[in-house]
C-alpha cells in the first residue's frame, strides 16, 4: 500500500482488482462537469454532454466498486457548472486551463452545454447521485460543504455561489462507519441544559423524570452540514481538497492502519490526510507532473493516532 500509480484511473483499478487489492473507504473529488482542462487526453470533465460526464464517472466508480470492501464507503465531492452564455470569468464564462503554477487559471471560450438554455444550472451533483443509485451504490447522505470563503463571482442576478455537495454511498446496508470519531462537542442547547428540577419534578404532573437528562452531554453526533474554509498549497493546482474537510471522511470511514482509495489523488491531500491519521492509503491520478508534489507532501505527514 501506500502508493500512487499514474495513468487511466479505471485501468489502474481494474488491475488492482485482477490482483485481489481491497479498501476500506474512497474519498475523492473528481473533475468537475466543464470547469477545467486539465491538457490531458483522456481526462474526465470535457465530455459533450452532462449525460456522457456522468456514464464516465459511474464507469469510474464501477472500478471502485470491485475494489472496495463489502462493508466499504465512498464520499464525493461534487460541484455544480453552469451552461455559459459567453465568454467570462466564474462558472458561468467558460472553462479553465490548469496551468501548472497558476491559482485561478486561464479562461477560454463559453461552456455551452447541448440540450441547456444558456444560464441554466446543471444539476450534476444529483444528476450524478441518481445514477449512482440506479447502478447499485446506496446513497446513505447528502453532505453541505459550506464555504466562508467561496470564490468570488461577478454575477449580479443571483447569489454567489458558497457550498458544495459530498455524497455518502455504501455498498451495503451496513457498513463500517466510526460515528465516535466524528463527534464534536455540543452548544449549549437542550442536550446540556440542568434537568434535575423541572414540570418532571413538580407534584401533581404525574410526570417522571426520564432517565439519563439529569446528565450532561458534551458530544453529539457530526451534523450534515461542514463549515470549512477552502485553501490552497504551494505548488498544488488550485482545485485542492481542504484538509479539514475530508479528516472526517476517513475518521469514520476506515480505522487506523485502514485503506483509503482516491482515484482522483491530484496534489496528494487525501494521500497525506490519510498518514496523519494513522491510515494507509492508494491513488490514481492522470498527471504525471504531480509525482513530486505528491512525494513531498506524504513525506511531510504528522502522525495523529485517533
Amino acid at each position: 500500500m501506500n502508493k500512487i500509480e499514474f495513468g487511466d484511473c479505471r485501468e489502474t483499478m481494474r488491475k488492482w482488482a485482477a490482483e485481489g487489492i481491497k479498501a476500506q473507504t474512497c474519498v475523492t473529488s473528481p473533475p468537475y462537469y466543464g470547469l477545467r482542462d486539465y491538457g490531458h487526453d483522456g481526462q474526465i470533465g470535457l465530455e459533450k454532454t452532462p449525460k456522457e460526464y456522468i456514464s464516465a464517472m459511474v464507469d469510474v466508480f464501477q472500478c471502485v466498486w470491485n475494489i472496495l470492501e463489502d462493508n466499504g464507503t465512498l464520499w464525493v465531492n461534487l460541484g455544480d457548472s453552469y451552461s455559459a452564455g459567453g465568454r467570462g470569468g466564474g462558472q458561468e464564462g467558460g472553462i479553465q486551463a490548469a496551468n501548472k503554477g497558476s491559482i485561478t487559471g486561464e479562461v477560454f471560450g463559453a461552456w455551452k452545454v447541448e440540450g441547456f438554455r444558456p444560464k441554466n444550472l446543471i444539476g450534476i451533483p444529483w444528476r450524478f447521485a441518481i445514477a449512482m443509485q440506479d447502478f447499485g451504490w446506496n446513497l446513505r447522505q447528502d453532505i453541505i460543504w459550506n464555504k466562508p470563503n467561496p470564490m468570488p463571482e461577478s454575477v449580479t442576478d443571483r447569489c454567489t455561489k458558497s457550498h458544495e455537495y459530498i455524497f455518502l454511498f455504501s455498498k451495503k446496508q451496513k457498513y463500517y462507519f466510526d460515528n465516535e470519531a466524528i463527534k464534536e462537542p455540543v452548544k449549549e442547547d437542550w442536550g446540556t441544559r440542568d434537568r434535575t428540577n423541572g414540570k418532571y419534578h413538580n407534584e401533581g404532573t404525574g410526570l417522571q423524570p426520564h432517565s439519563g437528562l439529569e446528565k450532561s452531554y458534551e458530544m453529539a453526533n457530526k451534523r450534515s452540514v461542514w463549515t470549512v474554509n477552502t485553501s490552497t498549497y504551494k505548488g498544488a493546482h488550485f482545485a485542492t481538497f481542504p484538509e479539514k474537510l475530508i479528516e472526517p471522511c476517513i475518521l469514520a470511514g476506515a480505522p487506523i492502519g485502514g485503506i483509503v482509495l482516491d482515484p482522483f489523488m491530484g496534489s496528494g491531500t487525501t494521500a497525506q490526510v490519510a498518514q496523519n491519521l494513522g491510515r494507509q492509503y492508494l491513488g490514481c491520478e492522470l498527471n504525471p507532473d504531480y509525482c513530486q508534489l505528491q512525494n513531498e507532501r506524504t513525506a511531510q505527514q504528522s502522525l495523529i493516532l485517533v
